[in-house]
Formats: structure tokens, C-alpha cells, sequence
């Protein structure tokens, strides 16, 4: 696969090219003035983009697919175990609502059933799978608590504020003294080696902008709401400790990825945002979205934003353990360039198809499960845009133990020796870790989106 990729040399030319080109188009970095400052962090990302790259992308998935299968069968075990011991009345086993923690998915089985979390709160960093598998956000820093839900001044943050804390230089581990809904006045600008950790209290981000990861690396978003995020008019916003920067008009994405990477999106809960729910453009990678609860959009993911950006050929992101739900129309994701991998999510609602791209990216759907809508004629889970068939017969799309229902289809495609499990695409050695199949889906996903975490007891 790396044949394909150009040099480094060719990415640093034809990225600045493109990137200048996009300054003042609406899948631009949103800088107004791209001053030194900007100057030097784009460049620092962009060589963190090629050192995030993993050339044997095949690894992630067999790793993320392997934990998988180990936390299927110890949580099936001990449940198998559970109605073993169960009383016997009268012939029969009575049947008890359990309150012990059951957790499917590898990634929450590796930290919610542990009543003490509060008290090890970072424990969680050590959780991700997938692309984004070496994040680890503030873990490294102190615990920073938001306890004011103001964002009143954009220059000059209030300490105690959610944009005082992810604006500090050193990384944070930022959790919220209490309940609270954020009003963002414009896009909150996110600095490197930070984790929002929204556990214990009920956190919305809503009716205002969105959060944005430029040009850095290493961020945890977990356990909050992102809401009916609108576009804003920009203006001078503090975008790190030392340096205030101004910023065109916000697009209203929900969480946008700007040239950033190692990151973990986690039990985000999202509904209506004026643009995409999340975007990761501009050389974006190693990134894991999981165990996230998305309804009420159209456009829901976009990843790669213009056809020039050939630096998102170092695009790998997972999308794992994800519910999309009810009143979503498109783009789950939609893809430009890259590697995909797509696995075990529930795909409950669509209106016009679920997972589409141009620009050749590869994408590797296993285990999900499929439910199409009525409209016949919306049944195909894929879709090839602005590619004639003697293109994009080429694509590798490729679908492994998915689960489809009402009708609904995987077109796939792929050259010969291309990365795929099928033995019309043979390739030098199959999948050596199968994923779990799409019928298992329903566990692996139920306690998608924001949890209820309280403290003294398992999420």
C-alpha cells in the first residue's frame, strides 16, 4: 500500500499548495491570518501526520478485532455463569434483573465496570483501539475541573472555564465540577495533550459553535453532548496560552479535525449541527471515533474535504461501536483518499446511503449491521461519487461478516492483490483475526453515546 504514497518531499509541496488554495473556501482552516505562529504548528502537524501514519494498517484491525473477540467471550462466560447459578423454582430458572456492569465491547470493557473510576479517571487512556490507539490526551498533566459554563471572553478566559482549560500549553486532564450546559460565543480552539473527560456530570456543548482540533496532536473527547452547534462570525479568539488569532466564519461542524492527530472521539452523544457532526480534513489520521450516538443530521462525517488534499492518502481512521440513529441522511462517513476501517457499528436509519467517498480512499466494513430504509431505491449501503464504474471498480470496498437487513446491500470493488478477505480479490494472506459478526452488534452498541456515570459505582 505505501507504493502509492508519494514522498514527503511531494507532500510538504503539494500540501502547502493545496492548503493555500483552501484558505478562503468553507473546507478551509478557518485561520484569517496565517501569521508564524500558524506557520510553524501547520508544519509541526504535518510531520506528525507522517509519523502517525502506520504502514501496515492491517495490524490495527487484526489488534482491534482480536480484544474484540476476547471481551465477547468473557463477558458472554460470565453470564453463561450467572444463569447457572440462577435460584431453580419449581422446575425453572427464575429470571433476575441484574445491576452488575456488562460491557461487550473491548474498549468498555476495559475500564466501566470499575466502581472505583472516578479515582482513576486516566485509566481510560489506556483503553482506545483502532487508528487512534496511541492517544493518550492529558494523561501526562494534572486534572484541571471546569466549574464556571461562561465563555464570555475569547481573548482572555476565565479560569474555570472550559476555553481557559483547553487553551493552556502543557497537557490537562479537564473534568467538570458539575452539571452544565456551554454556550460556545465561537469555536473552541483545542491545544495538544489534552483529554475533556465529561463523567460524573451532564455536559452540553449546544446552541452555539463547535469544537475545533488544529494542528495538533493527542486529544480525548469523552462523555459529552455536542448539540444544535450553529455557525459563528468569527473574530479574535485565544487559540493557545501565548497567542490570539484571528479566525474566519465557523462552518457549525460539530467537532472539526483540522490537520490533527491521535485522536479519540468516545461516548459523544450528537444531534444537529448546522454543517457536519464531525470532519477530519487537512492530513488528519490516526483517529478512533467510537461507542458515539449520532441522530437528527444529514451530513454526519466527513473525512477528506477536498480532492487536491492527496496528504489525506495518510488518512487512517476506525469508526467503532458507533450507533447511528434515527433522522440521519448521509455520510457515515463519507470519504476522500485514506483508510477506513468500519466496524461493528449499527446502522439503524438512513435516507440516502451510509458509507460513500470518491478518490479511490479504501474502506473495510466488518461486522456491522445494516438495516436499510423503506425507499427502495436507498437500500445500497455504499455510494461512488463523480467516479464513472471503470474507475472506481478499482476501490478497495470490501465487506467482511456484516449483518443486512430490509433488503439492504454492500457493493463492493477491488483490484487483484487488493486488501481484501474475498477469494475474487485473493490477497498474499486473509484477515487473520475475523471480526465479530453483525449479529452481535445490538451488545457491542448498546450503551452507545453519553453514559450515566456516577461515582462509587461501574458506568
Amino acid at each position: 500500500m505505501t507504493s502509492a504514497f508519494l514522498n514527503i518531499g511531494s507532500y510538504l509541496f503539494v500540501f502547502c499548495l493545496s492548503f493555500l488554495a483552501t484558505l478562503t473556501s468553507p473546507a478551509g482552516a478557518n485561520v484569517a491570518v496565517f501569521d508564524d505562529y500558524w506557520t510553524q504548528r501547520q508544519s509541526d502537524a504535518l510531520k506528525q501526520t507522517m509519523a502517525s501514519f502506520d504502514p501496515n494498517p492491517l495490524n490495527v484491525t487484526d489488534h482491534l478485532n482480536y480484544h474484540a473477540a476476547l471481551a465477547m467471550d468473557a463477558t458472554e462466560s460470565v453470564n453463561n455463569t450467572r444463569r447457572e447459578l440462577s435460584q431453580v423454582r419449581n422446575g425453572r430458572k427464575l429470571r433476575k434483573r441484574s445491576r452488575k456492569c456488562v460491557a461487550y465491547n473491548p474498549i468498555d470493557k476495559c475500564w466501566r465496570c470499575n466502581g472505583d473510576w472516578e479515582k482513576n479517571r486516566k485509566k481510560l487512556a489506556d483503553c482506545v483501539l483502532g487508528f487512534g490507539r496511541k492517544t493518550t490526551g492529558g494523561k501526562d498533566g494534572p486534572f484541571y475541573v471546569v466549574n464556571d459554563p461562561s465563555d464570555d471572553d475569547l481573548i482572555n478566559p476565565k479560569p474555570g472555564t472550559l476555553r481557559h482549560a483547553v487553551t493552556r500549553d502543557g497537557p490537562l486532564w479537564i473534568i467538570f465540577g458539575s452539571s452544565m450546559i456551554i454556550k460556545l460565543q465561537q469555536e473552541l480552539i483545542i491545544t495538544s495533550n489534552k483529554t475533556i473527560d465529561g463523567r460524573g456530570a451532564r455536559v452540553y456543548i449546544m446552541e452555539g459553535a463547535g469544537l475545533t482540533v488544529q494542528f495538533v496532536n493527542n486529544v480525548i473527547i469523552h462523555n459529552i453532548y455536542v448539540k444544535h452547534v450553529v455557525p459563528k462570525s468569527g473574530g479574535l479568539i485565544r487559540d493557545s496560552e501565548q497567542h490570539i488569532g484571528l479566525r474566519t466564519v465557523s462552518d457549525g461542524d460539530g467537532i472539526s479535525l483540522f490537520g490533527a492527530t491521535n485522536v479519540w472521539i468516545d461516548h459523544v452523544s450528537m444531534t444537529r449541527c448546522s454543517d457536519g457532526m464531525i470532519d477530519a480534513i487537512l492530513g488528519s489520521t490516526a483517529i478512533t471515533i467510537s461507542n458515539s450516538h449520532f441522530t437528527d443530521h444529514e451530513e454526519v462525517m466527513l473525512f477528506g474535504a477536498n480532492d487536491k488534499h492527496v496528504i489525506d492518502k495518510k488518512m487512517q481512521i476506525t469508526v467503532a461501536f458507533n450507533h447511528f440513529g434515527k433522522r440521519l441522511d448521509q455520510r457515515m462517513p463519507r470519504c476522500r483518499f485514506g483508510t477506513i476501517h468500519v466496524v461493528n457499528n449499527d446502522y439503524t436509519h438512513w435516507e440516502m446511503y451510509a458509507i460513500g467517498g470518491n478518490m479511490n480512499p479504501t474502506i473495510i466494513s466488518q461486522g456491522n449491521r445494516f438495516i436499510a430504509p423503506p425507499n427502495e431505491r436507498a437500500r445500497q449501503v455504499t455510494k461512488r461519487e463523480y467516479t464513472p464504474y471503470s474507475a472506481w471498480k478499482m476501490w478497495n470496498w470490501q465487506s467482511e461478516g456484516d449483518y443486512f437487513l430490509n433488503g439492504a446491500y454492500f457493493v463492493q470493488s477491488g483490484r487483484q492483490n487488493a486488501w481484501s478477505p474475498k477469494p475474487v480479490n485473493p490477497v498474499p494472506r486473509k484477515f487473520a483475526i475475523r471480526p465479530q459478526p453483525g449479529k452481535m452488534v445490538r451488545k457491542l452498541t448498546m450503551d452507545a453515546g453519553v453514559l450515566g456515570c456516577k461515582p462509587g459505582t461501574a458506568c
